[in-house]
């Protein structure tokens, strides 16, 4: 099966884009590993060479996902994210120890965190609740990948008008953490859970305005209407 992995990076070498490489660093603060490919073109190789291992079992299909974890390159990552996506009817509880590793273990960028927690661990957390209490460990850990891996996998159930009381607990959890991808991450956190949960998240933020960093603040109402904005921004 390896042979799949090797066939995928010689088809990421031969899409190189020696403006994207240049380029890329911009959006990051920490160093990255990067081909330089535009992220359409990444998904639609991933999509493709998923073709060929759609019939292995779903451990099989995370051995190979791990492997281009381990790689560091971002658009290997991308693709691992977007296989282990693909099996998501097939999640298991034990699943979760997998997702985690691959979060304090690989995970080195903002990007890489969204992909996987957005979907992956988004969608697992749907089928499997009991597991909130996981992420409010999460929110206390040491790595800031984890710490905002936290608040990032709950954006799609947030949409979806779900968790409000564990969103907000782990919001309380990082409501004075100091980085400011942490800042960002449940920022928008509470912007998704506004979009259902407008009056709570309000309130939330009132009441903690004095002491929420502003960053995680601007994140939180973006999606408001403007006189609620100036409500929560007034000091």
């Amino acid at each position: 099966m390896n042979s799949v992995i090797s066939k995928i990076r010689r088809e990421l070498e031969k899409n190189i884009d020696k403006n994207i490489q240049r380029t890329s660093q911009n959006f990051f603060k920490e160093k990255i590993l990067c081909y330089g490919i535009k992220s359409a073109i990444v998904s639609k190789i991933g999509k493709e060479y998923f073709k060929s291992i759609k019939d292995k079992t779903k451990a099989e299909i995370f051995d190979l996902c791990d492997e281009l974890w381990q790689s560091g390159y971002i658009e290997e990552s991308f693709i691992a994210c977007n296989w282990s996506y693909f099996v998501h009817k097939n999640y298991e509880q034990s699943d979760f120890k997998i997702f985690e590793k691959w979060i304090s273990s690989y995970i080195s960028n903002w990007a890489s965190c969204d992909t996987l927690c957005n979907h992956t661990v988004g969608e697992f957390l749907e089928m499997y609740p009991e597991y909130l209490s996981e992420l409010k460990k999460w929110a206390k850990s040491k790595n800031r990948w984890m710490r905002r891996a936290s608040a990032v996998s709950l954006i799609i159930p947030a949409k979806h008008g779900k968790f409000l009381k564990d969103i907000l607990e782990i919001a309380d959890i990082l409501l004075l953490d100091k980085d400011d991808l942490v800042q960002k991450g449940y920022g928008w956190m509470l912007k998704a859970a506004s979009q259902s949960h407008q009056k709570e998240i309000l309130h939330y933020i009132i009441k903690r305005k004095t002491i929420m960093p502003r960053t995680a603040l601007r994140y939180a109402i973006e999606k408001m209407p403007s006189e609620l904005k100036t409500e929560a921004m007034s000091k």
